[in-house]
């Protein structure tokens, strides 16, 4: 009797034990759909800076007039310069600072980082802001979403990887400077921070745009490391007392020579772009490399000297172009398109120098990234290339073509000489750090006198559509349906567009 009465418990436990796991399991089918049938329906639109890894896309469609649509007021904020030009406190917002765009359950939504030190997200339609996310110091780089395909929570699902300066409370040799951060850009809230460590730069901030390569993340930081790491919070682990991603690797974007040549400005403040196998990058120690994604080393090495701020921008044809600040070079800055197919020695296809000028530190060359319309031209029409200058022209040159009438031109080292593309239009519009983007038929200038409009023919004849005066632009644009979003010095951010 008592084995009998045991063996009958035994079984009714079991039986209840079943039941109790396909109750859980219906319960748990049914939650899941519930939260998929209720979570945002997501489309990113502009989800890094210049739209894409290859660093050339714009927006869909440009407007045919910058008439104000609505503004929204972004604030300002102090930042430290350096201890010899100590505090300023600078609004709006600045470069690279190009908007993000997504669509969250059809609406359209944009995230921008403010120099009043807030990551903030956006109704593309009213202006509104939705949230903001206070970091440290003054924010000038534009983030990258990530969705996050293995996402455990509903704020885990996009991720805007964002950087910013180094922290009004902290200088070159706090042990902690967290200037990196994953953000939810469901929510708002902190997902993880990242601790920019002291190297021989200059500087711990960080301006430039991840890459994500199959859920990994690539950023170059302005204390000169190259770092391939976990965006994923889940992964994230205690390091230093704070919620930090895993780094994989991290890559030295500088030489000893380049320490003794530059000091401590081996900043990195570029933004990696992809070409099959390969990510490169634009270094301010002087060199554009090249990483290998197959053995995960950098194996491709063009130095040019110069420091350089914009990002490589990828071609139709797999070439790059890369723009040049005059700084540390006998010779001029300028543009390069090279390709990275042949040895560094025989890669340069053209260079194009501009005129030197001085403006504030700078005294020549290109600080923004070159524009392309590679993308969306029309077959038929030329393939353009874009830049302003510090000598204050809009140059757009046909970067598949070379000019075949004027001699070879000298390089930045004063030395080699290059082929020149044929420039197909020039346009003083004043000086810019800020980059221009083409969509379509249209080309749009942003600088220290505004921002432009123009409108080209297939033969690449250029006119003025119109021109919007309010203060002093070094972010990048973004265009969508035929408005344009915008951040300027002058403390806001504007929607433009015919009204």
């Amino acid at each position: 009797m008592i084995v009998s009465s045991s063996n009958h418990l035994t079984k009714s436990g079991y039986s209840g034990r079943i039941a109790g796991i396909i109750f859980f399991t219906i319960l748990c089918l049914i939650t899941f759909t519930i939260a998929w049938k209720t979570a945002p329906r997501i489309e990113v639109i502009n989800g890094t800076f210049l739209g894409c890894w290859q660093r050339n896309y714009y927006g869909d469609q440009a407007p045919e007039k910058l008439d104000v649509i609505w503004r929204t007021y972004l604030g300002k904020g102090k930042t430290i310069i350096s201890k010899t030009i100590g505090e300023k406190e600078w609004a709006g917002s600045g470069w690279t600072g190009q908007p993000l765009l997504i669509k969250e359950n059809g609406k359209l939504i944009l995230f921008q980082g403010a120099f009043d030190h807030h990551l903030k997200k956006i109704d593309a339609e009213t202006g509104g802001v939705i949230w903001q996310y206070a970091f440290d110091d003054v924010i000038k780089g534009t983030a990258t979403i990530w969705q996050n395909p293995g996402a455990v929570n509903e704020a885990e699902r996009i991720v805007l990887l964002q950087g910013s300066r180094r922290g009004i409370d902290k200088d070159l040799y706090s042990r902690i400077v967290p200037s990196f951060r994953g953000i939810s850009g469901i929510t708002g809230q902190e997902l993880w921070r990242l601790n920019v460590r002291q190297t021989p730069s200059y500087s711990r901030d960080v301006d430039g745009s991840a890459l994500i390569v199959q859920d990994t993340a690539y950023i170059g930081l302005e204390n000169a490391l190259f770092i391939k790491f976990d965006p994923d919070p889940q992964k994230s682990v205690m390091r230093d007392g704070l919620r930090q991603p895993v780094i994989f690797q991290e890559s030295k974007l500088y030489t000893t020579r380049d320490i003794r040549n530059h000091g401590g400005n081996l900043v990195t403040e570029s933004s990696p772009a992809l070409i099959g196998d390969h990510i490169y990058i634009t270094a301010g120690s002087g060199h554009v490399y090249g990483y290998n994604l197959k053995t995960g080393g950098i194996d491709w090495d063009f130095f040019i000297g110069s420091d350089m701020d914009g990002s490589p921008v990828v071609t139709s044809d797999s070439c790059l172009i890369v723009t040049v600040e005059k700084q540390y070079i006998p010779g001029n800055g300028g543009v390069f398109k090279l390709d990275p197919r042949k040895d560094p020695s025989e890669s340069v296809v053209w260079f194009m120098p501009t005129e030197d000028d001085s403006v504030v530190s700078w005294a020549g060359g290109v600080i923004g990234s070159a524009a392309i319309n590679d993308r969306t031209r029309s077959s038929g029409d030329p393939y353009l290339c874009a830049f302003i200058a510090i000598d204050g022209n809009l140059y757009v040159v046909n970067h598949r073509k070379i000019d075949r009438k004027p001699p070879k031109v000298f390089g930045p080292d004063a030395k080699h000489m290059y082929p020149t593309p044929v420039l197909v239009y020039r346009k003083k519009t004043g000086p810019s750090i800020a980059t221009p983007i083409i969509v379509g038929n249209k080309l749009i200038a942003p600088g220290y006198k505004g921002i432009y409009l123009f409108e080209f023919t297939p033969d690449a004849k250029f006119r003025l559509l119109d021109r919007h005066l309010s203060g002093a632009i070094e972010s990048t644009p973004v265009v969508y349906n035929k408005r344009l979003y915008v951040g300027s010095r002058d403390g806001y951010l504007y929607c433009l567009g015919a009204k």
